[in-house]
C-alpha cells in the first residue's frame, strides 16, 4: 500500500466520522461563535480600510519577486488563540498572484461580471444571479459545489461592494449573508436543508479582494475568512487537518481561476 493511498483512506474515514457526528448533533453556530467571527472580521475590515487609503501600503506585504515569477503565495493568518470558537472553527487565509499586462479595469470587468462566474469558476460555481443595489453595490446569489472527499452543494448570498483609491488601486468586499446546504441538488428530490439539518461545512465566508497595477501587470490579493463546524471532541487529530485544508484549497482555486480569467 502506497503512502498516498494510505493517507487517502485515513482522510475518507475521517470525513465519514465527521459526517456521522454532524448528523447526530446538527445545529447552527452558537451565538458566541457568531460574535467571535463578527469581532474578527471587524478587525480585518478596519485593517483593510487603513491599507486602502494609501498607495504605499495598499496590498499586504508579500514577496513580490516570487509572485511576479508566477508563484501563487498563500498565507495562513488565523491567530492561534482566536481560531477555536465554541463548536466552530474560524480560518483566515490570504493569497497573492500576479497577472502580466493586466490592468485595474480588467479586474473590475471580470469581478463585476457575476453571471459569467459559472464559466470562470467552473466546476465550483454552478450558477449565479445578481441584483444591482447601486453603482458599486450588488447582492449576488450563487450555487456552489465543493468536491473534496464528498460533494457538498450550497446556495450562498453575498453583499458585495467595490471601491477605488485611483485607477491603479481598487478593492471589493464580499460578505456572506446566507449559506444554505442543498440536499440532492439537481434532482427531483432537491431541497434546502433546515438550520438543524445542515452539517456545518460552512456557516460564514467573507472574501476581501485588493488589486494594484504595477511592474507591467496587476497584483491581485484576496483574504478569505471562514467559519465552519469544528471537529467533534476526540477526533481533532484525525479530522482537523482535513477541515483546515478545505478553505486553503478553495482560496487557491479561486485565485488561480481569477488570474486565468484576467490573462484572457
Amino acid at each position: 500500500m502506497t503512502r498516498v493511498y494510505f493517507f487517502r483512506i485515513i482522510a475518507v474515514a475521517a470525513f465519514w466520522l465527521f459526517l456521522a457526528a454532524s448528523i447526530l448533533a446538527a445545529e447552527g453556530p452558537t451565538p458566541a461563535a457568531v460574535a467571535g467571527f463578527r469581532d474578527y472580521v471587524g478587525q480585518v475590515e478596519t485593517r483593510l480600510a487603513g491599507e486602502h487609503k494609501s498607495t504605499e501600503d495598499f496590498l499586504a506585504p508579500v514577496d513580490r519577486a516570487r509572485v511576479k515569477n508566477g508563484e501563487v503565495v498563500l498565507e495562513h493568518l488565523t491567530p492561534e488563540n482566536n481560531k477555536e470558537l465554541p463548536g466552530a472553527l474560524m480560518q483566515d487565509w490570504r493569497g497573492t498572484a500576479f497577472v502580466p499586462a493586466a490592468k485595474g479595469e480588467d479586474f473590475e470587468r471580470v469581478m463585476r461580471n457575476f453571471v459569467a462566474f459559472p464559466r470562470i469558476y467552473s466546476p465550483e460555481v454552478l450558477r449565479a444571479s445578481v441584483r444591482t443595489m447601486g453603482a458599486n453595490h450588488y447582492l449576488v446569489t450563487m450555487r456552489v459545489r465543493q468536491q473534496h472527499v464528498l460533494t457538498v452543494v450550497m446556495d450562498m448570498t453575498y453583499d458585495t461592494t467595490f471601491g477605488r483609491l485611483d485607477a491603479q488601486h481598487g478593492y471589493s468586499l464580499s460578505r456572506s449573508t446566507q449559506i444554505t446546504e442543498i440536499d440532492a441538488a439537481g434532482t427531483s428530490r432537491e431541497r434546502a436543508l433546515s438550520a438543524r439539518e445542515q452539517h456545518g461545512y460552512l456557516w460564514r465566508l467573507n472574501n476581501y479582494w485588493s488589486y494594484e497595477e504595477r511592474d507591467g501587470g496587476l497584483y491581485i490579493q484576496v483574504e478569505s475568512v471562514s467559519l465552519s463546524r469544528s471537529a467533534p471532541e476526540g477526533l481533532g487529530w484525525m479530522i482537523g487537518p482535513f477541515l483546515r485544508s478545505v478553505p486553503r484549497e478553495s482560496l487557491e482555486f479561486t485565485l488561480r481561476a481569477t488570474r486565468d480569467a484576467l490573462k484572457k
